[in-house]
């Protein structure tokens, strides 16, 4: 639309000159106001086709993806995240046990350990650095 000249006042309030005979108007100037009108609904329509066609190239890609979205099985079930099962407290159990195995615990020891964590949950990082502090001294 950046070659449009003349808006839709400008046209509708348009005086033409005079001519020396008469009360007609000067050939020539209508002709080129005509001109610039015609150039104007030029550029409008220039405008308005390019527009369509980019309207029915994204109706095309809407109606390509809605067939895909459509050709997708429904019946299959869909991948879940699994389930935050694994709490705080399960992890540093399950840490606690792999320090056992690797480390070789005694079995009072981890009894008591156990107990700890099952009794006072917020001192179970004490615990398990505490004891692989000192399984790593010996």
């Amino acid at each position: 639309m950046e070659n449009v000249q003349h808006t839709r006042e400008e046209i509708l309030n348009k005086d033409f000159k005079k001519t020396r005979i008469g009360t007609g108007y000067d050939i020539t100037d209508v002709d080129a106001y005509l001109d610039e009108i015609i150039s104007d609904y030029q550029a409008f329509q220039t405008n308005i086709n390019e527009l369509n066609n980019q309207n029915q190239k994204l109706k095309d890609q809407v109606a390509e993806l809605t067939k895909q979205v459509s050709a997708v099985p429904t019946s299959a079930p869909k991948a879940s995240p699994a389930p935050a099962v694994n709490t705080n407290m399960d992890i540093l159990k399950r840490l606690s046990n792999l320090e056992r195995r690797v480390f070789g615990a005694s079995s009072d020891q981890f009894k008591r350990n156990q107990e700890k964590i099952d009794d006072k949950p917020e001192e179970v990082e004490d615990v398990i650095v505490k004891e692989s502090s000192s399984q790593f001294a010996e």
